[in-house]
């Protein structure tokens, strides 16, 4: 492996913080949730983070709670927000809303399936994980194409960034959930060539008490 060089891309990924209580214990991927108070605090501690690293671009979940948190480290960095409809978090379909008690009383054998092997599970009115998968990784090797040389920043959720960490690191769709992503979690792939490195997982500042 070769030593970092001007010419490498960086991709830095950026997990939302807390979301509002609203969401608490219920599925909510695709629900359009702000940060809370905490998770405020938490996104201004982000943007203090990052605010000395040079952003050339940084592209966004269109949910409120990941545009809040890019619109912070975006005032640090005097950098452009794009909102990026595939960085989305995965689309849970009529599961949206519900508490995981109530999924599993409507649908006791996928709520099974997708206990046991959240990777196979399509669900009904949403997505599968292929279609995650698919969409975030195509749009990763898209902007990275783009940025060469430079650095940038996704601000998106778990699901995503486990996917495009995942990726690089050649594991398997199962195993992806071995990869913590703690809310506001800091992550970093340097692309030198065709190849990816990750150099940092689920750091970054701490979550406020």
């Amino acid at each position: 492996m070769s030593d970092p060089t001007d010419c490498d891309t960086i991709l830095w990924l950026i997990r939302h913080p807390e979301p509002d209580e609203a969401v608490r214990g219920i599925c909510y991927g695709s629900h359009n949730v702000p940060l809370s108070p905490r998770g405020i605090h938490h996104a201004q501690c982000i943007a203090r983070y990052l605010s000395g690293r040079r952003l050339d671009a940084i592209y966004t979940s269109p949910s409120q709670r990941c545009v809040e948190t890019a619109r912070y480290i975006a005032a640090g960095c005097f950098c452009a927000v794009e909102p990026m409809d595939a960085l989305r978090e995965l689309n849970f379909g009529d599961f949206e809303g519900r508490t995981y008690d109530e999924i599993a009383e409507v649908y006791p054998d996928l709520y099974r399936e997708w206990m046991e092997h959240p990777t196979e599970v399509e669900f009904p009115g949403g997505e599968s994980f292929k279609n995650l998968a698919d969409r975030v990784n195509s749009a990763t090797r898209e902007l990275v194409a783009r940025h060469s040389c430079q650095q940038i920043a996704f601000v998106s959720h778990g699901g995503p960034i486990r996917v495009i960490l995942g990726n690089v690191l050649g594991m398997q769709p199962d195993d992806i959930f071995r990869i913590g992503q703690s809310y506001g979690a800091v992550n970093r792939i340097r692309y030198s060539g065709n190849m990816g490195i990750v150099e940092l997982v689920n750091s970054g500042p701490e979550q406020p008490l």
